[in-house]
């Protein structure tokens, strides 16, 4: 009996599915799978998957990142280089300023903008009841290897899907940093985790001073195909 209805469960969710895709059944965008992320709206059980679809369609990508309010401008195309990048953008910025434009595959950039939207002002006005103005970070596009060894696999920087944050600026002055304020026990560091932890939904790796002293001043995130929030 058990098995039937594991089988008839399977089967029901299955003819939903079909049915959602084919456009037969009238869902809301945000609970399509299939419908494009919508970066203005609250993240839920498919934005994970929404966020994953970008890497491999450029145009679902562009998409997404249109209903955001990043500005950005095209990078020219770097086929032949040690690091080729295809597609990449420059990120100027937000709601939030940034203490550089940096360069950003698109998921990134994407992820990026979820952060920002759904994370950081978020636990601004929680926190501190005030908005984050600025961003610092250490980069984003760098064509090395992994902890820059001469040699094994190339960084998530190499292929600008990875940025390094070393701190934020609050509306009224207030200034927060990774390096100063992680390891110790006040509003700064509450700051720091909850950006850390909210980071994860957005970012496929976040890395803290928690994963080793080689984070201990700032956030590495990125979009690669491994999952880890530390």
């Amino acid at each position: 009996m058990g098995r039937w209805l594991f089988w008839l469960v399977v089967l029901g969710f299955g003819g939903t599915a079909v049915s959602v895709w084919r456009g037969w059944l009238d869902v809301p965008p945000e609970w399509n799978p299939w419908a494009p992320l919508d970066v203005k709206a609250a993240p839920n059980g498919l934005t994970g998957y929404k966020l994953m679809r970008l890497r491999g369609d450029p145009a679902l990508c562009a998409q997404a990142l249109s209903s955001s309010a990043l500005r950005v401008s095209r990078q020219a195309d770097s086929p032949g280089a040690k690091c080729p990048l295809i597609g990449a953008l420059r990120v100027q910025g937000g709601e939030v300023a940034l203490s550089s434009s940096f360069i950003a595959s698109c998921p990134l950039a994407v992820a990026y903008a979820m952060f920002e939207q759904h994370t950081l002002q978020p636990a601004a006005q929680s926190i501190y009841g005030q908005k984050v103005t600025r961003l610092d970070h250490l980069g984003s596009f760098a064509c090395r290897n992994v902890y820059n060894r001469e040699s094994g696999a190339l960084s998530r920087h190499a292929s600008a899907d990875a940025l390094d944050i070393a701190g934020f600026r609050m509306a009224d002055g207030r200034a927060v940093s990774v390096l100063k304020d992680w390891p110790k026990q006040n509003q700064d560091a509450q700051f720091l985790r909850q950006v850390r932890d909210g980071a994860c939904e957005a970012f496929s790796v976040v890395l803290s001073p928690d994963y080793n002293a080689a984070h201990r001043n700032h956030f590495h995130v990125d979009v690669g195909r491994w999952s880890v929030c530390r």
